[in-house]
């Protein structure tokens, strides 16, 4: 499990086996209930925040998922300032059952980052790529430039980026998450060949996306 989930596990634990004994020495139908409920919901989180291992494919061409859930979109887009030209704009949407963890798609240099405050429409909602709560990662390759958005959804309203300006990273590496899932967007330069389609399944670090 990720560390970043003990903040709510270790809590929800405590709760349901103070629940029981209350149960055992008071004899009341509540506590038995509240203490199921709570065992329910640390058993739901322990699955929501779990951390598998990953095989890192290995050929520096490719451009890895940078999140685990379901292709919602592959969609142009005329311009990013930072790859300088328009390319093709992936979005992954991740739901609460995926695994929340983030990992970066490429080796490189991590030029700049962008946190914008905004709303928490629902993920699966074309509005939440513009509206809502991101934080924008750019990173600098050899082959290329690429983007990443860590967006929060309608239950998902925290993001934890672990990177800073200037940071060297490697391909798969974990850089962060969103919690209970939300919606991850991968901006590629126009010279990519997306390896991918609508719809399919995709883990971070595991996947290729597509490759220069």
């Amino acid at each position: 499990m990720s560390k970043e989930g003990l903040g709510l596990v270790i809590p929800a634990l405590v709760l349901s086996i103070a629940s029981f004994c209350l149960f055992f020495f008071f004899d009341l139908s509540l506590f038995f209930i509240i203490a199921v409920f709570l065992s329910l919901l640390t058993i739901f989180l322990v699955f929501s925040f779990r951390d598998p291992k990953r095989e890192i494919p290995k050929a520096e061409d490719l451009i890895l998922s940078p999140a685990d859930g379901k292709l919602i979109s592959i969609d142009p887009f005329p311009y990013h300032p930072f790859l300088d030209s328009g390319g093709k704009k992936i979005s992954i949407f991740m739901s609460m059952m995926d695994v929340h963890i983030n990992r970066t798609p490429v080796s490189g240099i991590v030029k700049d980052l962008k946190y914008t405050p905004g709303k928490f429409y629902p993920s699966f909602s074309s509005k939440s790529s513009e509206k809502n709560e991101q934080n924008e990662i750019w990173i600098e390759n050899e082959k290329g430039n690429i983007a990443i958005k860590q967006i929060a959804g309608f239950m998902a309203r925290r993001i934890i980026c672990q990177l800073k300006k200037g940071d060297r990273i490697e391909a798969g590496e974990k850089f962060g998450m969103i919690k209970l899932g939300s919606r991850a967007e991968i901006f590629l330069p126009e010279k990519t060949k997306i390896l991918v389609k609508l719809k399919q399944k995709v883990k971070a670090g595991e996947t290729p996306l597509a490759k220069f």
